[in-house]
């Protein structure tokens, strides 16, 4: 009994309750000590005024229900990327008879790293008490987002008390990293020193130039591919099989070291980095993987299914630059499980002996190491720099300082 007093009284404030009694109360010791037709229609009054200040409190705001959905404008396959704004949409509905004249929701939008954003709009409810509220995000950048508890505030018609109440929906999305689309970067880098130990072949890509063999003649072929020598032998029709491009199988290391980038823009440009080169790579059926070297390391093998490359997107979403050990240590944790042979890319803030290093052990693995520098926006000489011994040994070595740098710097284009 105790349990349902306290919850039914939840939506008023005891001080604003202690107010009404007590004038309420005044006004009962007027008429008993008074008496007559004023301040017997005083009584009614203030005891109506009373009621309706009452179940406005208990009932109401106090009792709000609501449906809250997230859209984005150039949504893709519901798919969120970095810099796109989020609509989002609030049905509320406030039981009750008693009017409202308004009501003010405050949203609060929470960011995985601590980040969050405030949102106030006002409705008017109609007379059924329903309303939709309509607002919509600044640009979001890459991460995990969560809405947090929603606070509603309302005010009764007379203005005299203000009564809050809210809800809480689990209502969360995730914005993928910014990407840029590349063409040709892939064929590029088949021609580095060595590379193709291991490879992807795969019926969807390019044709060569390079005769295979020689198939059954298929309804549809060109009369440039019929073989007339073997079709004059055979007696039957018969096509040129060309052999197709093979990419080197393609590992993505990702180094997210805590004091190696300058600015939260670096490792968010070296992160969109990665993602661009793993959709460009999966757009062109290449075989890729992607390790970050973090406080924790993740791998994921070189994989031309969509469903991997989307879950290494997704892992990048929550990544952050947290490694306090040496990028040499970590690879060296996980040496066993990495790839023997593939095309080592190393997307790092820094060229110094540390990247020398993780070099020379992935040539002392058979792996094919390059390198993208991801460089501070301030152009500033750095000490211990290896670019130039680096590029003087024929080591494949881009650098670039923002997202839209990449598509000239790997040697490819935008598409």
């Amino acid at each position: 009994m105790r349990h349902q007093r306290s919850m039914s009284m939840k939506g008023i404030k005891p001080g604003n309750l202690a107010a009404i009694l007590t004038v309420w109360c005044m006004v009962l010791l007027y008429v008993l000590f008074q008496g007559g037709k004023t301040s017997l229609m005083l009584f009614s009054m203030v005891s109506l005024l009373a009621i309706y200040l009452i179940g406005f409190g208990m009932g109401g705001v106090n009792r709000v229900k609501a449906a809250r959905t997230v859209t984005a404008s150039d949504q893709q396959e519901g798919v969120l990327h970095a810099g796109e704004q989020v609509q989002v949409s609030i049905q509320v509905t406030v039981p009750g008879l008693l009017p409202m004249p308004y009501l003010i929701v405050r949203e609060v939008l929470k960011r995985h790293n601590g980040d969050s954003w405030s949102f106030e709009e006002s409705v008017i409810p109609n007379l059924r008490g329903t309303g939709e509220l309509l607002f919509q995000t600044p640009a979001l950048e890459r991460g995990h987002y969560t809405f947090q508890r929603t606070e509603c505030v309302s005010e009764d018609i007379f203005g005299l008390m203000e009564h809050r109440g809210g809800f809480e929906l689990n209502t969360s999305f995730r914005v993928l990293p910014r990407t840029i689309p590349l063409l040709g970067w892939q064929r590029q880098l088949r021609n580095v020193r060595g590379g193709g130990a291991q490879t992807t072949p795969a019926a969807s890509r390019r044709e060569t130039t390079q005769i295979n063999g020689v198939r059954d003649y298929v309804y549809g072929d060109r009369i440039s591919r019929i073989h007339w020598n073997a079709t004059a032998k055979t007696g039957s029709w018969k096509s040129k099989e060309f052999e197709h491009e093979s990419f080197p199988q393609t590992l993505i290391l990702l180094d997210c070291k805590a004091q190696g980038y300058r600015s939260t823009a670096q490792f968010e440009t070296a992160v969109s980095a990665a993602a661009s080169l793993l959709e460009s790579g999966a757009r062109e059926q290449a075989g890729i993987g992607l390790f970050t070297a973090g406080k924790e390391n993740k791998l994921f093998m070189p994989s031309t299914s969509q469903g991997e490359r989307m879950s290494m997107l997704q892992h990048l979403v929550d990544v952050d630059a947290d490694r306090k050990e040496s990028l040499l240590s970590s690879l060296e944790r996980s040496g066993r499980e990495l790839p023997k042979g593939c095309l080592l890319l190393i997307i790092t803030p820094e060229v110094g002996e540390e990247a020398v290093s993780c070099i020379r052990w992935a040539e002392n693995r058979g792996m094919n190491p390059c390198l993208l520098k991801i460089a501070a926006a301030e152009k500033s000489a750095e000490p211990g720099d290896y670019t130039s011994y680096l590029q003087s040994r024929g080591l494949l070595l881009y650098t670039v300082s923002s997202l839209e740098e990449l598509p000239l710097a790997l040697g490819g284009r935008a598409s």
